[in-house]
């Protein structure tokens, strides 16, 4: 038995049973739009079987239902035709005029696939000048998908949001959610001066203030400011926002108690912890929670449990280099080869089918340098030999076009860091491996650019066959292959760190 489908011939029969409003056609039911006084005649049997508002209003027998009619006030006669078509043939047209209306309706009278199909289309449409409306629309009318939605946009769009007079629409509640969210691309001290920019301008300050006003400004950004994450700022920017004198009392007193902690830490590398926890001197408690004797915590945007990166410089440069908020936000130290063992298969058997993968080394002479690679390694059978004497394995390459090596540290010849991208051609031999004896392996499997070997002990490097050379430098000088590791063969690798996301 075949079944036969003809849904458009369907959708068009229904659209005309609803349009042909001159005839009877078994209507059962009025829909008055009373701003235009149009009546529009209806089935109850389809409209409660597309609409659970219509499927409730008739079974509860109510006004409505007795009296075969409902009367509207809060839709234009286009809107409601264009709804009513819709539940009829299943075709509608939404365009930037007519989307919210069709949308307020569709959420207020149960219409689920238009709900989703206003939200689909306003989403690709989403600009700077009306996320912010949409955001307050969709928060109104708790479309959470579509708030959700529009707290993403203003996210990853934040660097240029806040230059644009919409921002400063924005309500502290939801400043608040958009500065909670790790995945913002400002640093802290932009974020800081856009909270003051946007306490001003709900205060009407357009001048130089005195101190009633600071006052004022201080009280406004209260519930704002303490989303600011003072622990990623420098001690020249610290010292300088405690100058400005703009911060609440309660606020500056334990940013001077966690600066004090600054500078009394031996630890080298506060900057990349994901907090710092210390007493909270302040007898009298403050108003964010932190009641007498409990610790101040101050936390980072990003969680970076790295023993290599010492300098924020290193750690900016990385975050540049990878352009990847998500996989910033949410990687995780995955394998450590002074804490899980100097072992490739060990290496192998945790970090193989992660996906989105950076791997960082620091060798004994103090070279820092690594790669990143999109589409995460591998091991490939163990049966598979590349030669009949079945002494060396076969290779396998992957294709990966964002992969890229970098150097962090040069220490030979002084050379500043740099991140060298896979070039074009050679795209398909961007990461290479075997059955898990060798550990990291960047470029072709017979001109590898680096790789560690099976102990993960020593590193070999032809750096330039499948990626960029730094400017100046040509393929299989000296200059090329010492650029990375100071030497071309048998440099020591004295921490192998790589990072990925933990799947579940």
């Amino acid at each position: 038995m075949k079944n036969y489908l003809n849904l458009e011939k369907l959708s068009n029969d229904l659209k005309n049973l609803f349009q042909n409003q001159e005839n009877e056609n078994h209507f059962d039911f009025e829909i008055i739009c009373e701003k235009n006084q149009i009546s529009y005649k209806t089935h109850k049997s389809i409209l409660s079987s597309r609409s659970q508002y219509f499927k409730y209003l008739f079974n509860s027998k109510t006004k409505e239902y007795q009296q075969n009619k409902l009367i509207l006030n809060d839709v234009s006669s286009s809107t409601l035709s264009s709804i009513l078509n819709y539940l009829y043939s299943g075709k509608i047209e939404i365009n930037l005029e007519n989307a919210i209306q069709i949308l307020v309706f569709s959420s207020k009278y149960l219409i689920d696939e238009l709900i989703e199909i206003c939200s689909i289309f306003i989403k690709k449409n989403l600009q700077m000048e009306t996320v912010v409306d949409i955001l307050k629309f969709s928060e109104s009318m708790h479309l959470h998908k579509l708030m959700d939605f529009s707290y993403q946009f203003i996210s990853q769009n934040f660097d240029e949001f806040i230059k644009t007079p919409f921002f400063l629409e924005l309500e502290e509640s939801h400043l608040n959610s958009i500065l909670s969210n790790n995945k913002i691309s400002t640093n802290e001290l932009e974020n800081f001066q856009t909270v003051i920019n946007w306490g001003k301008h709900k205060l009407n300050i357009n001048q130089e203030m005195d101190k009633k006003e600071k006052e004022q400004l201080q009280d406004q950004i209260s519930n704002v400011i303490d989303k600011i994450r003072f622990i990623d700022f420098s001690k020249e920017e610290f010292e300088d926002v405690l100058k400005e004198d703009l911060i609440p009392n309660q606020v500056s007193q334990q940013l001077m108690q966690f600066q004090d902690f600054q500078n009394d830490t031996k630890e080298p590398n506060q900057f990349i912890e994901n907090e710092i926890e210390i007493e909270n001197e302040n007898e009298n408690g403050n108003e964010n929670g932190n009641e007498n004797g409990n610790p101040l915590i101050f936390k980072s945007r990003f969680r970076f449990e790295s023993a290599i990166i010492q300098e924020k410089e290193h750690f900016k440069k990385l975050k540049e280099w990878i352009n990847d908020d998500e996989f910033l936000s949410e990687m995780k130290l995955g394998y450590s080869a002074k804490k899980d063992g100097f072992d490739c298969k060990k290496w192998h058997s945790i970090c193989d089918n992660k996906g989105k993968t950076l791997v960082i080394i620091k060798t004994t002479d103090n070279f820092i340098f690594g790669g990143f690679t999109s589409v995460g390694w591998r091991t490939t059978d163990k049966s598979k030999w590349r030669n009949e004497d079945r002494n060396v394995r076969y290779f396998e390459s992957i294709r990966d076009s964002d992969a890229f090596i970098f150097s962090l540290r040069n220490n030979k010849n002084d050379r500043e860091s740099g991140k060298f991208p896979i070039k074009k051609d050679q795209a398909q031999y961007a990461i290479s491996y075997n059955y898990s004896d060798y550990g990291p392996f960047f470029g072709n499997a017979f001109y590898p650019d680096f790789f560690v070997n099976s102990k993960l002990q020593y590193g070999n490097s032809d750096f330039g066959y499948a990626y960029n050379l730094p400017n100046g430098i040509e393929y299989q000088t000296d200059e090329a292959q010492s650029y990375l590791a100071g030497s071309y063969d048998l440099w020591e690798v004295d921490e192998l760190e790589t990072f990925f996301i933990e799947k579940n």
